[in-house]
């Protein structure tokens, strides 16, 4: 008889955010796109909102705190200050008629804003030095509770939480 062998099956987390950048950006080009029903958009932009804020949210609480050293000490500052200006744009979108033409605009000063972060900032700065300054295990386990978080998070409406949180960004640790 053969053994059956078991994988406890683990993401790394900066694959597991790279592809929430992806939904985000899809997101993102079909509500630019869209020029359906107006309930339709709506749902499209609720959707985009939840995962923005529960995305920032992992990261600020799980992912950045992991990840400081001295040599991401100033990255991870900007983005937590980029995550600050994401919000305040996601708090007035909120409030808006996502058929009007001040939605629009910000909706294209927010795919600005999220492209530069996530594609500029986290994938091609500071994910390298992650890579490099991580185990496969460290990377693996971040990976598990980033995930974890994020899917309790979607079970309610996360993007709800953003206009109270435009005040300040968020807080971080000193590298060690």
């Amino acid at each position: 008889m053969g053994t059956v062998k078991t994988t406890k099956v683990s993401v790394n987390v900066l694959d597991l955010l790279k592809s929430q950048h992806s939904e985000v950006d899809t997101l993102l080009e079909k509500l630019e796109g869209s020029r359906g029903a107006p309930s339709d958009r709506a749902a499209v932009f609720l959707e985009l909102a939840d995962k923005l804020a529960a995305h920032a949210t992992v990261e600020e609480k799980i992912f950045y705190p992991a990840a400081m050293s001295h040599q991401t000490d100033d990255l991870l500052h900007e983005s937590v200050e980029e995550h600050l200006e994401i919000k305040r744009i996601l708090a007035d979108m909120i409030a808006m008629d996502p058929d009007s033409d001040q939605f629009k605009a910000k909706l294209s000063v927010l795919k600005e804003n999220v492209s530069h972060h996530a594609h500029e900032e986290e994938e091609k700065k500071l994910f390298p030095i992650l890579r490099k300054s991580m185990t496969e295990d460290e990377l693996a386990g971040l990976g598990n509770e980033v995930l974890a978080l994020f899917e309790e998070l979607m079970t309610s409406h996360p993007s709800m939480q953003v206009p109270g949180e435009t005040g300040e960004a968020a807080p971080l640790p000193s590298p060690a």
